[in-house]
């Protein structure tokens, strides 16, 4: 171990020349070089990497702020992992991130403050007021030291947490969890989700959290970072809040992963509790007796669990006894161990068949396989069948069109090759052409004869006309007749019973039909048997809470029909429709993965649509009629000099949607609950806030928030929706000047505020 570790450190010597302290005054002087400042470019992830590893000596990490945070080259990468597109790709190449770096702080000097613990972070953190309690955001240089200290704890935690440990990991997030839950929960019995009370990180479990760091990390420089962090209150975790996991600027950079370390031993009791299960109950009874092993009634007792951050889902195939047992067990974990608060009036253990369980922001159900793949009703069968029909018909059309058209051009070459034949004089010609017409003959008499013997009618047709009948067959004629006619004819007729004899080709037929239906009435069987004895999981959308939450924000009225958003008008028309077009899509992408995601599509391609028409009609004023016959029904955004665009979802694009490819998507909170809205004033040119963005073409924009137009509380379910979240208070009426591509990508939900430095907010009286 430690010959590879001095292997992998030597590999960064030319990289990192000081080793020992890279910011040491003591140095010897460097050569005189030219007055340009050598460009600094950022690790790439496998070198990022190989440098954390070599720093690890038996399992143990050390020394990870000197020899890896401090370096300007992970925090370079840190930056660009800030520098974000619509798409979350880096939008600026690795030789200009130094220099958009520069302009704003020296990433020498930061990198050599982190080294020497000089770095004030309370002087890099903005307080807002709200109305119940403050929020401190961290700047943009304070920003970059929070990133890379999540790049180097990712690396050396992520593959140490389990793999029902959801939310904060690569490629590990929600849609991820659903389809474990899909595929590999079976037949599950009772289920029970834990359901933390509403608290804080205090001074507790930022201890218990820093002892578990101890364990893997041996730095406290990094440890006493952390700390520092939490007691400037820039990091902030509470478990059972609203905004964990949704994209919201109170969220910490550092909130997830901290989350998955701190609840990394209680993943792995429940680890320890899932093998000892297994093993006291083995998928087959005994090994030798075949029967047990194919039997569909023996189900084992099996426990399946999923954690999304602080939502965790625990999931019992068996007895009520025992998820009650493991109820406890885990509570008693978790409040002594974690020191957690749990609300044991709503952690309740529930029937997986007949109560639904909302996890997530979904709703789940154990329900029968037919219910979700059920079999094709009588009308669909019809319809299919009359489909089928028409198949045929068409195909026997064009059969019957290709050999019209292959007739009429083979008459058409015998008249050219008759005519050349009659002009040669009995001459050879130049191009012959005698080859290809016998090639292309050749061609379609072979078709023709496949084509014939195809067909199981015509060959019995032929067939019954030349074996019966014939007085040939008569023993006084046959004796009559010359004995070569008498060989020619049953020669003849040989070859008919060789070629056109249809017993065969109908007993393959019998047979294939046979084994086709033997093998429907055995799909039946098994189907019907696990729609007897199985449980599959159903995942679907909470369409009340998303109607509820359409109904909240304002797009339909108390009846459920499409409305006007009033606040909305004093947008641009292009920036209306791109608000709704990020709701929208986020919607489609959060909710493709249920069951019931038609209903989701309706309520996108009806409500939202005709919601944003009728908010531009209201604007204009105009009517409905002439605002579609404008804008069109998919909403398109014309311009003056460019193309047209289109931002909203097509009713085609919408219908296309499904769960085919899955990918983790970003919540839809965001963009339901943010509008920006544009001052009129002129300001000064600034630069946009968006993440190390150079533009300053920037509009001014005040941020509107969801909660505070309609006048309700976040915290009281019964007036706002269940688990929506809320973007805090303190940042509603505060001014950024965005460029037009963030604000783009702001409105259509492709970035959030975290994507924001809105430390540099503007004032504006």
């Amino acid at each position: 171990m430690l010959r590879r570790t001095v292997q992998i450190r030597s590999q960064f010597k030319y990289s990192f020349p000081f080793r020992r302290n890279p910011y040491s005054t003591a140095a010897a002087p460097l050569p005189e070089t030219s007055t340009e400042e050598p460009i600094i470019k950022p690790l790439t992830e496998t070198q990022l990497k190989s440098l954390v590893l070599s720093n690890c000596s038996y399992g143990k990490f050390y020394n990870l702020i000197h020899n890896v945070v401090a370096l300007p080259q992970v925090l370079l990468a840190a930056s660009r992992n800030l520098i974000t597109c619509g798409d979350g790709s880096c939008a600026a190449a690795e030789t200009s991130i130094h220099r958009l770096v520069s302009k704003r702080f020296s990433i020498e000097d930061m990198g050599r403050e982190v080294y020497e613990a000089r770095l004030n972070i309370e002087s890099h953190c903005v307080k807002f007021a709200g109305k119940d309690d403050c929020l401190i955001l961290p700047d943009l240089k304070l920003k970059v030291l929070i990133e890379a200290v999540r790049m180097v704890l990712e690396i050396v935690y992520d593959d140490r947490f389990l793999t029902f440990s959801y939310g904060g990991r690569v490629n590990m997030g929600r849609h991820t969890a659903i389809r474990y839950l899909k595929n590999s929960v079976e037949n599950p019995s009772w289920w029970f989700r834990v359901q933390l009370e509403r608290q804080e990180f205090d001074s507790r479990n930022v201890e218990m959290l820093c002892l578990i760091l101890e364990d893997k990390v041996k730095d406290k420089n990094l440890i006493g970072l952390i700390k520092r962090l939490f007691d400037s209150g820039v990091l902030r975790i509470e478990l059972g809040g609203l905004y964990l996991g949704r994209g919201f600027p109170q969220e910490c950079g550092l909130c997830s992963i901290l989350i998955n370390v701190y609840f990394n031993g209680f993943d792995r009791e429940i680890q320890d509790t899932r093998l000892q299960l297994n093993r006291e109950n083995p998928r087959r009874i005994n090994v030798d007796d075949s029967s047990q092993m194919s039997s569909p009634l023996y189900k084992p007792v099996r426990m399946y669990a999923v954690r999304y951050l602080d939502e965790i889902l625990v999931i019992a195939s068996g007895p009520k006894k025992l998820a009650i047992g493991l109820k406890s067990r885990f509570l008693k974990s978790l409040e002594s161990d974690l020191k957690l608060k749990v609300n044991k009036g709503r952690t309740i253990v529930h029937s997986a068949v007949f109560e639904k369980m909302c996890f997530m922001g979904f709703e789940l159900q154990a329900v029968k396989p037919s219910v979700l793949h059920p079999p094709m009703s009588e009308k669909a069968i019809r319809a299919r069948k009359k489909y089928l029909r028409q198949k045929e018909v068409r195909a026997l059309e064009l059969k019957n069109a290709r050999e019209r058209n292959r007739k009429k051009l083979g008459l058409k070459i015998l008249r050219h090759v008759v005519k050349k034949a009659k002009l040669s004089n009995g001459f050879k010609l130049d191009n012959p052409i005698d080859n290809e017409v016998q090639q292309v003959f050749a061609t379609w008499a072979n078709e023709a004869v496949h084509d014939f013997l195809g067909s199981l009618e015509e060959r019995w047709n032929w067939h019954r006309l030349l074996t019966t009948g014939d007085f040939l067959n008569l023993r006084h004629i046959r004796d009559m007749l010359p004995q070569e006619l008498i060989e020619s004819y049953d020669k003849f007729q040989k070859q008919v019973e060789k070629y056109l004899s249809p017993v065969k080709a109908r007993k393959a037929l019998e047979d294939e039909e046979r084994r086709s239906e033997e093998a429907y009435e055995r799909k039946y069987a098994e189907r019907t048997i696990k729609d007897l004895t199985k449980l599959s999981m159903k995942v679907s959308a909470p369409i009340e809470l998303v109607r509820e939450a359409v109904r909240l924000a304002g797009f339909t009225n108390d009846m459920g029909r499409p409305r006007p958003i009033s606040w909305l008008t004093s947008l641009e028309d292009a920036d209306i429709i791109k608000w709704y077009a990020g709701v929208g899509r986020r919607w489609l992408d959060f909710f493709c993965c249920c069951h019931n995601f038609e209903m989701v599509k309706t309520i996108v391609t009806y409500h939202l649509r005709f919601s944003c028409i009728l908010t531009l009609a209201e604007k204009h004023e105009a009517t409905k009629r002439e605002t579609m016959k404008h804008y069109t029904k998919n909403l398109r955004v014309s311009y003056m000099e460019e193309n047209d665009e289109l931002h909203f979802p097509t009713e085609k694009e919408v219908k296309m949607l499904g769960d085919k490819n899955l990918s983790d998507p970003k919540p839809v909170d965001g963009a339901l609950s943010l509008a920006l809205i544009r001052l009129a004033c002129d300001e000064p040119l600034s630069s946009c806030v968006a993440h190390f963005c150079d533009r300053t073409d920037t509009i001014t924009y005040r941020v509107r928030l969801l909660q505070n137009l309609v006048s309700a509380n976040p915290a009281d379910e019964k007036k706002w929706v269940t688990g929506m979240g809320a973007i805090h208070d303190s940042l509603h009426r505060i001014c950024l000047p965005l460029c037009p591509d963030h604000i783009s990508n702001l409105y259509t939900g492709k970035i959030s505020l975290q994507d924001i430095d809105c430390c540099s907010f503007v004032h504006v009286d």
